[in-house]
């Protein structure tokens, strides 16, 4: 199934596309450095739970990756400074710790036995199965969830639960995704959602670049109540 990818993983690094341009610009970064990936979290160059979960995972996956160690002993040293870059960025963020909880217990299956490139490749390993897991999670939401639209109705929306908020096909516009292309006739109210807008911006561009649902203007979040 066709879906942008805010994220990515890749031999240059890990690639990002930064949401906050939105629609306006397409611009992608390449971070080579866990700090880089840190910092595009905090600010949100990338956002919405699922994706910051990914985000974390190859974030630390990275820093793994890029370390300077030269032992096992050495790279447990440093784990943990990674890690607490990492989760310094959104302390609200649940995705965000699920994600370093879990790559810390990879780390320490591991340590204890593996050599040093052991670890760096399965720590990859499991970032990119940690986003492949979130993109299979959104086509089961979606195909549950479309099973509950109506034929023919109105839908709302808030904020973005897009392919941008989550890697994969999105959440609540995974729903409306595969419940269209099922035949639904669904129409789909979308409140701005100050302050960064990212109904406005970005689910009302995005379901207009994909045809999800038919195409209705945008609401302000104080007008979302008289919707009907």
């Amino acid at each position: 199934m066709r879906v942008v990818q805010p994220i990515e993983w890749t031999p240059a690094g890990v690639v990002m596309i930064d949401q906050r341009r939105l629609p306006a610009e397409l611009v992608r970064h390449t971070y080579t450095d866990y700090r880089e990936v840190a910092a595009a979290i905090r600010d949100m160059v990338i956002r919405g739970a699922p994706a910051i979960g990914v985000a974390a995972a190859m974030g630390i996956a990275l820093g793994v990756l890029r370390s300077k160690a030269q032992s096992v002993a050495e790279l447990r040293a440093e784990f943990p400074a990674i890690c607490e870059t990492i989760a310094r960025t959104r302390p609200t963020a649940v995705d965000l710790f699920w994600a370093i909880d879990r790559m810390k217990r990879r780390f320490e299956d591991l340590a204890a036995n593996a050599d040093l490139q052991t670890i760096r490749d399965a720590l990859v390993a499991e970032a990119r199965r940690i986003h492949e897991e979130k993109r299979a999670i959104d086509e089961a939401i979606g195909r549950f969830g479309a099973a509950l639209m109506p034929e023919s109705g109105q839908v709302m929306t808030q904020c973005n639960a897009g392919a941008l908020a989550t890697a994969g096909i999105g959440t609540a516009l995974g729903v409306i995704r595969i419940a269209v292309e099922q035949g639904r006739k669904l129409r789909v109210f979308v409140p701005e959602t100050r302050p960064y807008l990212q109904g406005a911006r970005l689910t009302a561009s995005h379901r207009c670049q994909w045809r999800y649902g038919k195409q209705d203007r945008n609401v302000s979040d104080g007008r979302a109540r008289a919707r009907k």
